[in-house]
């Protein structure tokens, strides 16, 4: 706990209005993901990852650590190790997220839609709220298996449509035969600007 403590210290951040700025990395870590609210970086020689929030949004960490407890051992979300002052340490998964796939041409199947479906539903029996499902979020791991990440908002109210969305997209556009596999990243990120703005339905 020490440890983990240290290194989410030694992390800092500068303030700017449009995005997130680091200003310092301990050796210890190396950065794999930023959101809105936190960074998510790998604990160099451990299959561990450690997901440090930015200092407004330090109480978000034990919100995120008691949904991630309530959904231990479901086996389609990271496993919980320690959480402290705005941060997190859970498994480091190895994969590709959803996002990578379009972009990169591999192909996501039935199944793998079928399989978030079914953590989703498992999140809702624990009477939680699915929120902020997004590509970024859904990885194919190196095994085959799927894995969610990113649960802080699953308490939220408010019904999120993001899933419902995608999951449209993916039947009335994707998984037909001549829709292209393979997509450039600023045609994706032009996608989802235009989709939050609500300028187009699915």
């Amino acid at each position: 706990m020490e440890r983990a403590k240290e290194l989410a210290g030694d992390v800092a951040f500068a303030d700017h209005p449009s995005f997130i700025k680091i200003t310092n990395i301990p050796e210890g870590l190396k950065l794999i993901g930023k959101g809105r609210s936190a960074c998510v970086f790998k604990i160099r020689h451990t299959k561990l990852a450690m997901k440090i929030f930015l200092p407004e949004y330090e109480s978000l960490a034990i919100r995120e650590a008691n949904i991630y407890k309530r959904l231990k051992g479901t086996g389609y979300f990271p496993e919980l190790y320690e959480a402290g002052k705005g941060f997190l340490v859970m498994d480091y998964i190895e994969g590709k997220t959803f996002y990578d796939c379009v972009n990169e041409g591999i192909r996501i199947n039935e199944t793998m839609i079928d399989e978030v479906d079914q953590a989703l539903n498992i999140a809702r029996q624990k009477g939680l709220n699915p929120s902020d499902i997004h590509l970024r979020n859904l990885l194919l791991t190196k095994e085959g298996t799927i894995k969610v990440i990113d649960v802080v908002r699953y308490e939220q109210t408010k019904k999120c449509r993001q899933w419902d969305d995608l999951k449209l997209a993916y039947y009335k556009y994707y998984s037909r035969k001549y829709f292209p596999k393979r997509l450039p990243k600023p045609l994706l990120e032009t996608i989802a600007v235009m989709y939050k703005k609500k300028l187009f339905t699915i």
